[in-house]
């Protein structure tokens, strides 16, 4: 994929999972080092954020207008998920229903996104991934969607730093972020980011 000489795409990413010792949060941590050298990551936190309601659509709380404004300063996003219940867990429901509001300030609207997420579980976090990403179409976010990437995380295979012990395991993930770099460039040459 051809670009000018020096760009640096902003890729902001979310982390799904509220918990301090977040296998999600290490699978982060391994994308970032495995990904190509022209992404720039920046973590775009939800753990502060109140519960949102259509009441604070005329008046966002400052939490709610610094998520809204890390997205607008991002050119792709990247979700990074745990598998609750069958579903997204609801820290992040909640900060893409803040994102996506108030009505015609869909903060989602064309922006490259991919989607991946771990889990102790063999299938990943194969359903989770599926209902983040009918949300994702809702609000017309940009998805990457090939190759999916379901992670059966294990301690063994991965360090907490994101170093992937594992070879097939890291030359997978390498591969991931060099196809989500590659979806960003093609998405952002025919809808570029205002």
């Amino acid at each position: 994929m051809s670009q000018s000489p020096g760009t640096t795409y902003k890729v902001g990413y979310f982390v799904g999972s509220l918990s301090s010792t977040s296998i999600n949060r290490i699978l982060s941590r391994s994308l970032i080092r495995l990904a190509p050298p022209d992404l720039e990551f920046t973590e775009i936190p939800i753990g502060n954020l109140p519960l949102y309601s259509p009441d604070h659509d005329s008046d966002y709380p400052p939490e709610a207008r610094a998520l809204k404004d890390a997205i607008a300063g991002s050119d792709a996003l990247l979700f990074v998920t745990p598998e609750y219940n069958r579903s997204i867990p609801g820290a992040l429901k909640n900060a893409i229903d803040w994102a996506s509001r108030p009505w015609g300030k869909n903060s989602f609207h064309h922006i490259p996104a991919a989607v991946i997420g771990a889990s102790i579980g063999a299938i990943g976090t194969a359903v989770a991934q599926q209902s983040l990403r009918g949300v994702l179409s809702f609000c017309n976010a940009r998805q990457m969607t090939s190759p999916e990437a379901y992670v059966q995380f294990t301690a063994e295979g991965f360090r907490d730093d994101g170093e992937v012990v594992d070879e097939t395991t890291a030359g997978f993930l390498k591969d991931f972020m060099e196809e989500f770099r590659d979806h960003l460039v093609r998405v952002l040459t025919v809808l570029p980011r205002p």
